[in-house]
């Protein structure tokens, strides 16, 4: 990136810092009713979900370390990720809340959870800065989705806390996603053709974080019902991404294709 759209990507993140601190910002203690907490409008399968989304986000230390040590150059983009961290790890510890203050698991129970998590090292998926904007994007994307599918859930089985967490973490979601699409957007800026051609190369090896971590990962996913089917995610991910970026399907046939042959040379 060049100073100006360093610059750019500056203002970006302040703008996304002003419309955190202004209209976003929430309390585990005070935003969530955990008076309303009934354990039976709540579900096994309802704690399956919470207790993947909670493994996902313990492995939190290893997202911004690996994420900010690509970025720590880009001053605004570097400071996004240590935003990000702080969000994404109050997202952790409602989670963990949820799941021990609704008795579904005991507090040995969830530090068994997190021992076996930090047996294993989260690394980068994709190697350069601009690879990892694009899949940031379509990574919140997706998890906005889910958690928008769960909180539907809850309130139609009367969780109110469980609505009111998912209702909180998936506006953080949505603008962390928000973040990584502007971010793009200065990079197609600067080069289009080698920016559509990382978002096809990632998205045509997109997984979620825990895809590899997570014991029994996808089986979990099903069984609990807590991720978004393919269909799902072309619909409510892919296509809303490239119809914001302007980013037509033979544009992106075509520079995958670029890119292909620029790697045979």
């Amino acid at each position: 990136m060049t100073e100006a759209l360093n610059r750019s990507a500056y203002r970006i993140y302040l703008d996304f810092l002003e419309t955190a601190e202004k209209k976003r910002r929430w309390s585990i203690f005070d935003d969530i009713p955990w008076d309303s907490l009934d354990a039976a409008k709540s579900t096994e399968a309802s704690a399956q979900c919470v207790e993947i989304y909670c493994a996902e986000e313990l492995y939190v230390p290893d997202y911004s370390a690996k994420g900010l040590e690509l970025v720590r150059s880009r001053f605004g983009v570097a400071w996004f990720q240590t935003c990000w961290a702080f969000e994404e790890s109050k997202h952790g510890l409602a989670f963990r809340e949820y799941l021990t203050r609704s008795a579904f698991r005991s507090e040995a129970e969830v530090e068994a959870l997190e021992t076996s998590v930090f047996e294993k090292y989260w690394k980068l998926p994709f190697e350069t800065s601009r690879q990892m904007a694009c899949y940031g994007a379509l990574q919140e994307g997706t998890t906005y989705v889910a958690y928008k599918l769960q909180k539907g859930k809850a309130r139609c089985a009367g969780d109110r806390v469980l609505e009111a967490i998912f209702h909180l973490v998936g506006r953080d979601e949505a603008a962390h996603a928000g973040f990584y699409r502007a971010i793009i957007e200065l990079e197609l800026s600067q080069d289009r053709e080698a920016t559509i051609a990382d978002l096809g190369y990632v998205l045509s090896r997109f997984k979620m974080p825990g895809d590899g971590l997570i014991a029994n990962y996808q089986q979990r996913l099903r069984a609990s019902g807590a991720g978004i089917s393919p269909r799902a995610f072309v619909e409510h991910v892919v296509w809303p991404l490239l119809i914001t970026l302007q980013i037509g399907r033979q544009e992106l046939k075509h520079a995958l294709k670029s890119r292909a042959l620029d790697a045979q040379i």
